[in-house]
């Protein structure tokens, strides 16, 4: 597992999300690593032990919210966000239970992500 400061791991199945939430936060001055899916990143054998996660909760295979349980299932602790095109209540609760900060609905306001992220990397300092 490895440490990196102000680091965000985006897991989006969408390419161009993904570049595009790339591009957003490294102007911010964030590190950031990409993932497509939630496989990906659990195959990752350098696993965070600091930063933020933003997951997508619509994906092939498993769901972020899945993600996240598994994620928890292997201790892992980072502060996490979701993202989907359709924020229900049902959505919301599950998020909530699995330890989501906050649930952001797509298309992204202007500045909503880089202001969650931003409070999820103070709670770590």
């Amino acid at each position: 597992m490895s440490k990196t400061p102000g680091l965000v791991i985006v897991v989006d199945d969408d390419d161009a999300v993904r570049r595009s939430l790339k591009f957003a936060l490294e102007m911010e001055g964030l590190n950031v690593r990409l993932y497509e899916s939630g496989d990906a990143l659990l195959a990752d054998g350098d696993l965070p032990v600091s930063g933020c996660l933003v997951i997508d909760y619509y994906m092939p295979a498993m769901d972020g919210v899945e993600l996240i349980d598994r994620l928890r299932h292997r201790s892992v602790r980072l502060p996490a966000i979701l993202i989907t095109a359709r924020a229900t209540k049902d959505l919301r609760r599950r998020a909530a239970r699995s330890g989501f900060r906050e649930v952001l609905e797509k298309p992204l306001e202007d500045g909503a992500l880089i202001d969650s992220i931003h409070g999820a990397l103070a709670v770590l300092a």
